[in-house]
């Protein structure tokens, strides 16, 4: 049996556990240096873990977005840097699975994807435009058969480490702003220039650095459809579910925490309860709510894609939003009571129930697409549109 074989031979999770446990060993590390976690990457494309949304015919494994939910929610438990690397990898790379099928060129790059596990990062935010992803002042230049781009990125996270990078622009220097197209750069066809460093509270390993971004490639490797487009019918649908695993995984491994201490508190003291007893069985709901509302996003999401029109729909739109903004906010009220449950135990460093790293990479959630824009934009949304209130979706 060769390796790749072998590889796929094993389930999604069990591959994703095995990354998991690299990424376990080195988070510390990654944290407090603020550093690439290069060991964690290194397992995931062992694990072939990276290609598995490119569809079977392109020599992937047509893996779902439930899937990757759940794989990025495994990682997160050890690491939420790393894991936050995968799934901003694959939110990328659902713009090319959703958008790219038909295409020759996009198709041979989901190829490329597959069997090289290029990883792949994301450029949208840019100087100027604050937080607005459907906004972009730098506009692609068009030259015969060769385009070429500028742009002043605030954020490019895994910048200097990528193979690939998917980035947002006007579709020509004269075009409004939102008139937008997404094109993808390979490592060689652009340079970096570093002009933001990454020294941040929480999520450190993600190297969410700025750079003055310039490329030159095939005009071919432009998106054929509108960023608009992809945005509404796939992107950020994606990115709210992928995000909301994350940060469940965090909030997982933190309850794990709390209920290792309590199982401690009780053995020492025999025929008594534990202080922290009650606050578990609380936060153990909390935990609960978090798991359904991803869950109610995913299920939420495959209908949507059994009927495309409902994609760009009102009622889709808010339903996502409000995915992002339950997540976000619930992880931290996991943390917090999972703090209280095990005391200064939890508020030290280096003990077996320490959660700064979890508490300083939550508090990222709620300003990863501000939750203040969320929620003007779910405010209009719901001027025109009455939300479903049925049980039955």
């Amino acid at each position: 049996m060769n390796v790749l074989a072998e590889v796929q031979g094993k389930s999604l999770v069990e591959r994703a556990r095995q990354a998991a446990a690299v990424a376990g060993q080195f988070a510390d590390d990654v944290d407090r240096e603020g550093r690439f976690p290069h060991e964690a990457v290194a397992a995931m494309k062992e694990a072939r873990l990276l290609g598995i949304q490119v569809p079977v015919h392109l020599g992937g494994e047509g893996a779902s977005i439930a899937d990757i939910a759940e794989i990025s929610s495994i990682i997160s438990q050890e690491c939420a840097s790393s894991s936050m690397i995968f799934a901003m990898h694959h939110i990328k790379l659902s713009s090319e699975v959703e958008h790219g099928i038909g295409d020759a060129w996009h198709e041979g790059f989901m190829r490329r994807v597959a069997d090289e596990q290029l990883l792949i990062a994301s450029s949208t935010t840019e100087a100027g435009i604050g937080g607005n992803l459907r906004n972009s002042i730098c506009g692609i230049e068009v030259e015969g058969d060769i385009c070429r781009l500028t742009k002043e990125a605030t954020v490019i996270s895994y910048g200097e480490q990528a193979d690939a990078i998917l980035i947002t622009s006007r579709a020509h220097p004269d075009a409004a702003m939102t008139d937008q197209v997404m094109t993808v750069f390979l490592k060689g066809q652009y340079t970096l220039e570093k002009t933001h460093d990454w020294d941040t509270m929480g999520m450190r390993g993600t190297r969410s650095e700025g750079f003055l971004f310039k490329g030159e490639a095939p005009k071919e490797q432009i998106l054929p459809q509108p960023f608009a487009e992809i945005a509404a019918e796939s992107m950020l649908a994606v990115c709210h579910i992928l995000w909301s695993g994350v940060w469940y995984g965090i909030a997982v491994n933190a309850v794990a925490r709390a209920q290792d201490f309590v199982r401690k508190a009780a053995k020492a003291n025999p025929g008594s309860m534990p202080p922290g007893a009650l606050r578990l069985a609380e936060v153990s709901s909390k935990l609960q709510l978090i798991k359904s509302n991803v869950i109610a996003g995913l299920q939420k999401y495959d209908e949507a894609k059994a009927n495309p029109a409902s994609l760009t729909s009102m009622g889709f739109l808010v339903a996502m939003n409000n995915i992002k903004l339950a997540s976000s906010q619930g992880v931290l009220d996991v943390i917090n009571h999972c703090m209280l449950i095990a005391g200064i135990a939890a508020y030290k460093n280096n003990t077996p129930y320490s959660l700064s790293r979890h508490l300083r990479d939550a508090h990222s959630a709620q300003i990863m697409i501000s939750n203040d824009r969320i929620l003007s934009n779910t405010s209009n949304l719901l001027l025109a549109h009455k939300q479903n209130t049925s049980l039955l979706g």
